[in-house]
């Protein structure tokens, strides 16, 4: 899931230090020795701890290295006293691997993983009256079942995009454009058709079924009993033969359109600015039959020892000036809804769609799949996420 968009972005200093003001004021009060593993911090957030070990996808903690105008590490050490070790990860399972060996204190997690972060314990629930932004944040991003068990908040959403059928538009003429394209053994473009190389693509497979099998009785892409399972893989099974590209990140999906490799498939909007830097060739829609869609979030281990920095750096990354320089980068929709004002390209959120509720009111984003099924049914199991991880590993094998 690694979507990094590389744009010129010209930093301001000013912005990024007024964006942490309130940790700064913060950073004189005394911290609550409350114990992180025995439930939430009480706060209030206090002095700095000495270091900050964070995970992040590639693009999210950028310190200058890359580029020396994109920068907001550097700032929030300056401005917090909390230095910053910063580890990335290239899959939603490494990062799995990485937080389970211990050793972090706060990670960007997709939400198809963060239930099994917070099932297992390594994760701790948020305060969020102790978080300055959270209040910025869109409302369809907050209490979701990605980031919320129970009563408890464990997740504070970063950014987010939608799974887009993407398409190219010199291929087409009036074709109505839909997932049965991508499915149809008979298509026209088969052997040009492009698929992200990720369980999580399971979950299209079973979106479109809902609609074109409904006699499957699905409900939910990301709860489906074994013989739903079975029909899901039958189907990518069947399309494997007129794949052109499985990609399994940004680049390799963007050199297989620009090589013309493949004309239709799902791409990520960063993926389709890219390509279409200079001209327009490429267009991406949500289908009719729907599509799913992801979410980052910051979530603190259980077992951090830094607890005032990882409220200091949530903070930092959700204030709107953070979260425009962030969003732009990585190429996302910004999770607090002041961020658009103060995008670099003024267009950025009306290309990603950031202001428009009924746009996101019907992506089912991608979850962490569970033995209890995620749409209510309790007379029946569900497959589990290591079964599809697995099962996909398998099938991209084979």
């Amino acid at each position: 899931m690694k979507r990094i968009l590389f744009v010129p972005i010209l930093l301001s200093t000013a912005l990024l230090v007024a964006a942490c003001g309130s940790s700064e004021n913060n950073s004189s009060m005394q911290s609550n020795p409350t114990d992180p593993n025995q439930g939430m911090y009480a706060g209030p957030v206090g002095d700095s701890e000495n270091n900050l070990n964070v995970l992040v996808w590639p693009g999210y903690a950028e310190d200058g290295n890359t580029d020396p105008v994109i920068d907001w590490v550097k700032p929030f050490e300056k401005n917090t006293g909390c230095e910053v070790s910063v580890r990335t990860f290239n899959t939603p399972q490494e990062a799995i691997n990485l937080m389970q060996a211990g050793g972090y204190d706060i990670i960007s997690a997709p939400s198809e993983i963060t239930y099994n972060l917070i099932e297992n314990t390594t994760v701790q629930p948020i305060n969020t009256y102790l978080l300055e932004n959270y209040s910025s944040i869109f409302d369809d991003l907050k209490e979701r079942s990605w980031n919320k068990v129970e009563e408890n908040i464990y997740g504070v959403a970063q950014g987010r995009g939608a799974n887009l059928l993407t398409y190219n538009i010199s291929k087409f003429n009036q074709q109505a454009i839909n997932w049965e394209l991508t499915f149809n053994s008979n298509s026209d473009f088969a052997g040009k058709i492009s698929v992200h190389d990720s369980p999580m693509t399971i979950a299209i497979a079973a979106l479109y079924l809902m609609k074109a099998n409904p006699d499957l009785q699905i409900t939910n892409p990301y709860a489906l009993d074994k013989n739903q399972f079975d029909a899901v893989m039958e189907l990518l099974t069947t399309q494997k033969s007129i794949v052109g590209n499985y990609w399994p990140d940004y680049t390799s999906d963007i050199n297989a359109i620009k090589n013309n490799k493949v004309d239709i498939g799902l791409s990520w909007q960063s993926t389709i600015n890219a390509i279409n830097s200079t001209e327009t060739l490429v267009r991406g829609i949500k289908p009719i039959e729907g599509t799913t869609g992801w979410v980052n979030n910051w979530m603190i281990a259980s077992a951090t020892k830094s607890i005032n920095c990882s409220y200091k750096w949530i903070d930092w990354m959700i204030s709107p000036q953070t979260n425009a320089l962030t969003a732009e980068w990585f190429g996302e929709t910004p999770s607090n809804r002041d961020a658009c004002a103060l995008t670099a390209d003024k267009r950025h959120c009306a290309l990603f769609n950031a202001q428009d509720k009924k746009f996101w009111s019907d992506i089912y984003y991608w979850e962490y799949p569970q033995t209890k099924c995620l749409d209510g049914r309790t007379e029946i199991q569900c497959v589990g996420y290591e079964d599809w991880f697995l099962t996909w590993t398998n099938f991209r094998n084979s």
